[in-house]
């Protein structure tokens, strides 16, 4: 990648638009595109608020039960308006080839479980019964549950030498993850087979960048809200927290 010097930096910027915004409800499950979506202190509302874990309360993703990738999810359209609460008829709604739906109550309350892990974080979550702990156990194989963020005494917080102060639910490092159109474009060209957008799981997807440029970015500004940035080369990921 080449770089470039302010001005340019800050030109791509203003000439990224938003194309598409996702919101991952489960972790490592598919995830919903959606036209708008409640910003939280924690990332887009809904997004990685539940979580597959194994017996030992040790989180399931991608890397080591690649089936999660064809479990598709849905909320009610409603829930991501402003303001929007759930009702006793509110449901997440999960299906996988093969299985039955399975619909989880976004109302009724879970009981806490403690001894929940993803990455270096460890704490309580909310199980979300055994309905939910036998749909998934039957479709990994093995012993499962799932486990929702105990959003009322957790707090999970972002690494501070990148970002001090702010927290997430069960996302990889940041609130946002942020990709543009062009750089996957430019990787597509070194690869035999072309690669979706969906590999890379981002939340919010922008359009009329140079490739790569998203990696200089510092600070976005969408709608009224600023964002700020942390290019994470460890993972390679281009990730934001909301500026207060």
């Amino acid at each position: 990648m080449e770089k470039t010097d302010a001005s340019s930096a800050a030109a791509a910027v203003a000439d990224a638009k938003i194309s598409s915004i996702f919101i991952y409800p489960v972790k490592s499950c598919r995830g919903i595109s959606v036209p708008h979506a409640p910003l939280t202190p924690t990332g887009f509302r809904w997004d990685r608020q539940w979580l597959v874990v194994n017996q030992r309360g040790r989180a399931y993703t991608q890397r080591v039960e690649p089936k999660l990738a064809l479990v598709e999810v849905n909320l009610p359209a409603e829930a991501f308006s402003e303001g929007w609460e759930p009702t006793k008829t509110s449901y997440l709604e999960i299906k996988a080839p093969g299985m039955d739906l399975l619909k989880i109550s976004l109302c009724k309350p879970p009981k806490v479980s403690d001894g929940v892990s993803v990455w270096e974080w460890s704490g309580s979550a909310l199980d979300e019964g055994d309905e939910a702990s036998k749909w998934f156990t039957n479709y990994l194989g093995k012993p499962s549950r799932m486990v929702r963020f105990n959003a009322a005494s957790e707090t999970r917080p972002v690494d501070p030498v990148y970002a001090q102060g702010y927290s997430i639910m069960f996302s990889d490092m940041f609130p946002f993850m942020l990709a543009s159109q062009g750089s996957l474009d430019e990787l597509n060209k070194l690869l035999k087979e072309p690669v979706p957008m969906n590999r890379f799981r981002p939340n919010i997807l922008v359009v009329g960048c140079e490739p790569f440029s998203e990696d200089l970015w510092t600070e976005i500004k969408i709608s009224q809200f600023s964002f700020q940035g942390a290019y994470n080369q460890s993972r390679n990921r281009n990730c934001w927290s909301r500026a207060e």
